[in-house]
This record gives C-alpha cells, structure tokens and sequence, in this order.
C-alpha cells in the first residue's frame, strides 16, 4: 500500500513512472547503493523523531549523514528521540527501510539536512524496502513540502574533507 500511496504523490508531477522498484532489497542505506550502484552517501535516508504534540518530525539526511543529538536539542528544542517501527508505521504509514517523505499517512513536519548538499542528485526510498527514485535537490525539497533546509548532522564532513584530500592527491 505504501508504495501506491508515493507514486500516487508523484502522479501530480508525472512522476510515478520514475519510481524504480528492485528485485533485491535497498531497506539500508548500504543495500540501496548497491542496488542502485551509487555512494552511500548519495542514498538520501529518512528518519523519524517524536515532535511536539504526538506528531513526528522526519529529518532526510545523506547515507553517511548522522544526526547529531546537540545540534537536534538547539534546533528543536528538545532531545532527539526516535521513533519505534510501530510508531513509525502509524504516523507515515511506511514500514521501516521504506520510509520516505512522500505519501504519507500524516502530514507531517519535513526537514531536509545539508549533507545532502553536495551532490547534484540523491535517492530517496518510496515506500517500500525495494523502491527509490532520483531527485535533484530542488526536486526533492517540492515533492517533499520541507520546511527548510538545516544542519542536524554529523559524520558527513569527515568523508566530504577525505573525498577532497583524495581528488587533490591524483592531481
């Protein structure tokens, strides 16, 4: 049902036929980029927190991305806590390793992190453990309806620094 709910979302853009469904899984940030055969880091992941008033809040982040608690605490005001897979099963009505910020069950706060920044495109799940799709950043900010973009994150910066030390040394 899922996953007919995401497409559902991307009809109104003629996207529901850029969803790519997989014979193997891509429920992990690890899974998804072999099957696609991208970085991990370019696998754009959800995650799920309580907010305020029994709703959740979905912060999307890079595959290397972390979410860091003190940056969470000064930005929302309160500790990060995720949610259970029931909870999160009933607030976006994914199941775990499918969650996405499409389709949803609620309308529910979304926020996109800045480690994603730094590709040109990444690849959100759609609603099931064997689905994704590629989007610009920009693309994913509008089909989404995120609030902002922010910096929540941690982990990603050492990789992007690696990454660049490794460019400059095969110069």
């Amino acid at each position: 049902m899922s996953l007919v709910s995401v497409k559902a979302h991307f009809k109104q853009w003629n996207r529901d036929g850029d969803v790519m469904e997989f014979e193997t899984s891509s429920a992990t940030v690890d899974e998804a980029a072999k099957t696609i055969g991208v970085l991990p880091a370019r696998i754009a992941k959800t995650i799920s927190f309580r907010g305020a008033e029994e709703k959740a809040i979905l912060i999307v982040a890079a595959g290397d991305a972390k979410v860091d608690n003190k940056k969470f605490r000064l930005k929302f005001g309160f500790k990060p806590r995720m949610l259970t897979p029931d909870e999160v099963l009933e607030q976006t009505g994914h199941a775990i390793g499918g969650v996405c910020p499409f389709g949803l069950k609620n309308d529910l706060e979304v926020y996109l992190d800045v480690s994603m920044q730094r590709f040109e495109t990444v690849f959100p799940a759609c609603g099931s453990t064997n689905s994704a799709i590629e989007l610009t950043k920009d693309e994913l900010f509008q089909y989404s309806s995120a609030i902002e973009w922010l910096d929540v994150c941690k982990g990603w910066e050492e990789e992007q620094i690696l990454s660049n030390v490794s460019q400059q040394l095969e110069v």
